[in-house]
This record gives C-alpha cells, sequence and structure tokens, in this order.
C-alpha cells in the first residue's frame, strides 16, 4: 500500500430507500474488495476493510506489532512456573 494519502471526491448515489457510493474499479482491485465488506465507525470516519481480512494479521504485521509495544515478557516466566499446567482441566 502506498504511503501517501490521495482524496477523492464521489458523490452518494440513490440505491433504493437508501444511499451509496460507487468505488472506482482500481481501489476494489488494489484492496481485494469483493462483494461484501465491513463497515466500521471510527473516530476520524467510516472505514471500509474486505471482509475475507477481517481481523486477520500477517506473521510480519504480528510480529511488527508485537515490537512496536515493546512489552515485557517477565510475567510470562511467572506463569510457566504457577503450577497450573497440570489442573483440573486436564482429560
Amino acid at each position: 500500500m502506498e504511503n501517501s494519502l490521495r482524496t477523492q471526491d464521489i458523490k452518494l448515489i440513490a440505491i433504493g430507500n437508501s444511499k451509496g457510493v460507487r468505488l472506482p474499479k482500481r481501489l476494489l482491485r488494489k484492496y481485494g474488495f469483493g462483494d461484501s465488506l465491513l463497515l466500521e465507525e471510527t473516530e476520524r470516519g467510516l472505514l471500509l476493510t474486505s471482509k475475507k481480512d477481517a481481523g486477520k494479521m500477517s506473521w510480519e504485521e504480528t510480529y511488527k506489532a508485537m515490537a512496536k509495544e515493546q512489552e515485557g515478557w517477565e510475567e510470562f516466566e511467572a506463569t510457566l512456573s504457577d503450577g497450573l499446567e497440570h489442573g483440573e482441566f486436564d482429560d
């Protein structure tokens, strides 16, 4: 995806009793939009995402997100020795 943001004027069109927008074919291909999208309301406006990719991150994206958080793993080590690895939920 490009780093530069582009703006484009679009018009709302009548679709029965509703309104809709037409997205250029170039953008449909670029973002992999199919017949159905997810619409999310954010503080900055509306966000459209492809349904097939909803909530999924690649391993690279996951790694980068974890590195950005700079989360410490000290507490994880403590959970390994808490004695709960064999307990009431084992079969």
